[in-house]
């Protein structure tokens, strides 16, 4: 069955720098296009940055120049390289995989940045 595993999240101070890992199994990962998404309390689970099949990637606005995805598709791993980080990065941050008749998501992983 599909599986995602995030990792990397924690705390840090604004300014600093994380990176989040997703390990993948269960499909075919190379030809899916994959997403983090992340959710703030009280607020809507929101798209972070995607990366398509062949390494296309695009971000929120919100994470532009900070943020980086990349992708191992020979690990099966994506990945979010978080920069600059400011308090209200402060969420829940989940890998991705929108499937053929469902979406799949990982258990998620704490970013805490605090001021």
């Amino acid at each position: 069955q599909v599986q995602l595993v995030e990792s990397g999240g924690g705390s840090v101070q604004a300014g600093g720098s994380l990176r989040l890992s997703c390990a993948a199994s269960g499909f075919i990962f190379r030809v899916n296009n994959m997403n983090w998404y992340r959710q703030a309390p009280g607020k809507q689970r929101e798209m972070v940055a995607t990366i398509s099949s062949l390494g296309s990637t695009m971000y929120a606005d919100s994470v532009k120049g900070r943020f980086t995805i990349s992708r191992d598709n020979d690990k099966e791993m994506v990945y979010l390289q978080m920069s600059s980080l400011r308090p209200e990065d402060t969420a829940i941050y989940y890998c991705n995989r929108n499937g053929p008749y469902r979406q799949y998501w990982g258990q998620g992983t704490q970013v805490t940045v605090s001021s």
